[in-house]
């Protein structure tokens, strides 16, 4: 039975390449890497949907009393921490697995979890599914970074992964608009099935439009793209995945985007609360706020793998050093200036959503990619990505205990002091900026 499903996941057998010619094979190439591009920035945004409806959702199950502050904050850590395992070991897995397949199942786990979770208020198995839920979301970025090695070359890469980047913004967005617009108007519990419905959407665009390799497809690629098949056997696959586990820069990186990363998940699983505790925004009206960041962190993306393409001549360094700074501005306008100040607010989520776009394309994966063989692509994001979802799920965790320890009943109401949680998300921001300093000089392993 373990063989059989080991079996299934392997990576897909050449197909016939036909009688076509030169032409026609450039032709049949272009299409399906663009088809194979889009569904991966589509279906990842997908992922997201189905990983972020919790954080909308928050102060309604606060409200009702179903969970506290503090369970919220482990039950979200829960999925962080499944999550890092999940995208350590999964990205290793996808470098030799059939990514279509791999991608589409975990889409389709945690959508039957997200629909599950609509109809449940238990805390333990609230608990268990997120965490189940988080194993199988570590599919989809590992699926993808692995599927843009296979299909893209090394001189564009970076210009694809910046636009396939904004496939977490898309998300985002998604999430905090339609999401936020169904439980305000049917209650907490549809947030969840409709986060569901948009993940089953998802897993019907990969298995249509997603595909594992140009050979599969019967299609050849120009010399310059064609790993040596040398590179195709067990051993050097081995090999290629030790250089990047003894690559000290790659760890240091890792470190990097895991205080990234909690500044960055401080804004999306708290930052909506934040906005209606502190600031007395409707669940609406900050749910936009915040999705402001999401629409902008796309632009990030998109603009990141361009700008270090085209004027950086591929150099990571000094985009990542500029955008880190940005992000510690804007979380300092969004914490630290007191009282409801709209236009300020949406300064600091436009700054907040470039910045963490541009991060999470370069110090989230990008850069590690860049110091890894081509043929370790997923284990490199797979050491990036534990050091990451450990940061954002020690994050939630942190966040949700120090919100609800520093909260008081004054007069008979509720009174929430922020400080220490402002210390917490700047100085993670300020640390991430330090780490990516100490790397500024490393060079990429041979392939």
């Amino acid at each position: 039975m373990f063989k059989k499903i080991i079996d299934f996941y392997k990576v897909s057998k050449p197909a016939p390449v036909g009688n076509l010619n030169e032409a026609e094979n450039a032709r049949k190439l272009i299409r399906l890497q663009w088809a194979t591009f889009l569904s991966a920035t589509i279906g990842y945004g997908t992922y997201y949907v189905c990983r972020l409806s919790l954080n909308v959702i928050k102060k309604p199950i606060v409200e009702n009393g179903i969970f506290s502050e503090t369970e919220l904050g482990i039950i979200g850590s829960v999925l962080f921490f499944t999550y890092a395992i999940g995208k350590f070991t999964n990205g290793f897995f996808a470098d030799r697995s059939n990514i279509k397949r791999l991608m589409s199942t975990g889409l389709l786990i945690t959508a039957l979890v997200n629909l599950v979770l609509g109809f449940t208020d238990s805390f333990i198995l609230f608990a268990i599914l997120w965490g189940l839920s988080g194993w199988f979301q570590s599919m989809g970025a590992a699926s993808c970074v692995v599927g843009l090695s296979r299909w893209f070359t090394d001189k564009n890469r970076g210009t694809f992964y910046g636009f396939w980047s904004a496939s977490h913004n898309i998300g985002e967005a998604m999430t905090f608009v339609f999401v936020a617009s169904i439980v305000s108007a049917y209650g907490w519990r549809y947030g969840f099935i409709g986060a569901a419905v948009i993940g089953f959407l998802g897993v019907i665009i990969l298995l249509t439009f997603f595909h594992d390799t140009p050979a599969s497809k019967g299609v050849t690629l120009p010399e310059q793209q064609i790993v040596p098949h040398k590179q195709q056997n067990i051993t050097s696959y081995n090999k290629a995945q030790k250089t990047v586990l003894k690559n000290p820069a790659i760890w240091i990186l890792a470190l990097g985007s895991a205080f990234m990363y909690i500044s960055r998940y401080a804004v999306n699983s708290w930052g909506i609360f934040y906005l209606e505790i502190m600031k007395g925004y409707s669940t609406i009206d900050a749910s936009f706020i915040i999705s402001i960041s999401s629409v902008c962190g796309i632009v990030g993306t998109i603009c990141s793998g361009i700008i270090s393409d085209k004027l950086f001549n591929g150099s990571r360094n000094i985009p990542v050093l500029i955008f880190g700074l940005i992000n510690v501005i804007a979380l300092c306008l969004f914490l630290l200036i007191p009282g409801v100040h709209f236009i300020i607010d949406v300064i600091a989520m436009v700054l907040f959503g470039l910045s963490i776009g541009v991060l999470i394309c370069f110090l989230g994966g990008l850069m590690a990619v860049d110091l890894a063989p081509k043929n370790a692509s997923g284990a490199a994001l797979g050491i990036v990505g534990i050091a990451s979802y450990i940061g954002a799920g020690i994050q939630d965790i942190m966040s949700g205990w120090l919100i609800e320890g520093n909260k008081h009943i004054v007069n008979g109401s509720e009174v929430y002091d922020f400080t220490y949680i402002n210390y917490f998300w700047i100085g993670a921001a300020l640390l991430s900026v330090i780490l990516t300093l100490c790397v500024w000089n490393a060079k990429p392993d041979g392939n």
